[in-house]
C-alpha cells in the first residue's frame, strides 16, 4: 500500500504568512503540520509515500527531503498549479501503479492517526474508504449523505445546501478503480476536478463505497484560528522537558519544554509551553498554548496562545494573545502620540472631557 500526500496549494486562507511559505511547513508545537501526517502514515506501516508539490517545491523538499529521518520514502510529483484532489489521483498515475493507497491532505491533523483505518481497509478493500465528521458549517466541507443503513448515498462539493453536516475529512482509502473514475469526470464549476465528483462515479457504478465517521480530534489547519486551536491541542499533550536554561528569577509553571540552547531570565513561563532552540526569554511573560520557535528573542513582552514562527521578535509589547507571528517578524511598541482633544461645539453647549 501506497500514500499520495497534498502538498501543494496556495494557503489563501493563511496569507500573508503563505505568502513566503508553504502552509504545510507552518509549525505546530515546532513542528510543521505536514509531518504529522507523514508520522501518521509511517506509524501505519505506508513507506512509499509521493508528495504532490506545487510553487512551494523548493521549500517543501528542503524540509522533507528523501523522507528517511520519517521513515518513509518520498517521490516528489509536480502540479503546474492546483486543479483538485482528484487531478492530483491523475498526475500520480505511474507511481501509484496497482496499488491501493491512501491520499492524506497534507495541512489536516487527526489526533490518533490513521493506523486502525488502514488496517481496516487491507482486510475489507471496499474500492473507496472515505472519513466523516459531523461540522457546524457544512457548506464549508465536501459533504456526504448516508442511506437509512448507513453506506454513502451521494457526495457533494461545498454545497449551498447541505444534506448533511458530514464533512468529508482529508484522509481517502482507494483501490485501482478509483483511476478509471477520475479520467470519467468533468471539472467542476471551480475548475477543478473534484474527488467528491470521483467517489460519487464509484457510487454510481455500483463500487463498494464505505465511510467511517470519527468523532475524536480533526481539523483542517487552512486558517489562523484552526492552527491555534491545533497548536493547543497538541501543546496539551506536552511533555515537560529542560535541555536549555532559566534562572533563579524566573518561574515555570506546568509543562513546558525549553529546547536545548534557549535562554530564560527573569520571566514567569506559564504551561503548556514550548521554548525553541536558541530562543530568549527576558524580563516577559509566556502564557498557556503558546509555541516559541527556534532563534526567536521575547523581551519586557507578554504573550500567550500564539505561534511565533523562527527567528522572530517581540519587545516591549503588552499583550498579544490569539496570534501566529511570522519568521523574522519584530514587534514593538507604537511611538506615542501626545493627546488632545480637537472640538467643535455649538453655543452654550456642556461637554465632559476625561483628563
Amino acid at each position: 500500500m501506497k500514500a499520495l500526500v497534498l502538498s501543494g496549494g496556495a494557503g489563501t486562507r493563511l496569507r500573508p504568512i503563505t505568502h513566503t511559505s508553504a502552509k504545510q511547513l507552518v509549525p505546530v508545537a515546532n513542528k510543521p503540520v505536514l509531518f504529522y501526517g507523514l508520522e501518521a502514515i509511517a506509524e501505519a506501516g505506508i513507506t512509499e509515500v509521493g508528495i504532490i508539490v506545487g510553487d512551494t517545491a523548493p521549500e517543501i523538499r528542503e524540509a522533507v527531503g528523501d523522507g528517511s529521518a520519517l521513515g518513509i520514502d518520498v517521490t516528489y510529483i509536480p502540479q503546474d498549479q492546483p486543479r483538485g484532489l482528484a487531478h492530483a489521483v491523475l498526475i500520480a498515475r505511474d507511481f501509484l501503479g496497482d496499488d491501493d493507497f491512501v491520499m492524506y491532505l497534507g495541512d489536516n491533523f487527526i489526533v490518533g492517526g490513521i493506523t486502525a483505518l488502514v488496517d481496516e481497509f487491507r482486510v475489507e478493500r471496499p474500492e473507496a474508504q472515505i472519513l466523516l465528521t459531523k461540522v457546524p458549517n457544512p457548506t464549508s466541507f465536501g459533504v456526504a449523505e448516508l442511506d437509512a443503513e448507513g453506506r454513502v448515498a451521494s457526495l457533494e462539493e461545498k454545497p449551498k445546501e447541505p444534506k448533511s453536516d458530514l464533512a468529508l475529512v482529508g484522509v481517502y482509502l482507494f483501490t485501482p478503480a478509483v483511476h478509471e473514475a477520475v479520467r470519467s469526470i468533468e471539472p467542476s464549476w471551480r475548475g477543478e476536478l473534484e474527488i467528491t465528483h470521483a467517489i460519487q462515479w464509484l457510487i454510481d457504478h455500483q463500487h463498494d463505497v464505505r465511510s467511517t465517521t470519527i468523532s475524536g480530534y480533526w481539523k483542517d489547519t487552512g486558517n489562523v484560528t484552526d492552527m491555534l486551536e491545533v497548536n493547543r491541542s497538541v501543546l496539551e499533550t506536552l511533555k515537560p522537558a529542560t535541555e536549555g536554561t532559566f534562572d533563579e528569577s524566573s518561574e515555570i509553571i506546568g509543562r513546558v519544554r525549553i529546547e536545548a540552547g534557549a535562554r530564560v531570565t527573569s520571566s514567569r513561563i506559564v504551561g503548556p509551553v514550548i521554548i525553541g532552540a536558541d530562543a530568549v526569554i527576558s524580563d516577559s511573560y509566556v502564557g498557556p498554548f503558546t509555541s516559541v520557535s527556534e532563534g526567536c528573542r521575547i523581551e519586557d513582552s507578554e504573550i500567550e496562545y500564539s505561534i511565533v514562527l523562527r527567528g522572530a521578535s517581540l519587545s516591549g509589547v503588552r499583550r498579544v494573545e490569539a496570534s501566529l507571528i511570522g519568521r523574522d517578524v519584530e514587534v514593538t511598541p507604537a511611538p506615542r502620540n501626545p493627546s488632545a482633544h480637537r472640538l467643535v461645539l455649538g453655543d452654550h453647549s456642556k461637554v465632559q472631557i476625561s483628563s
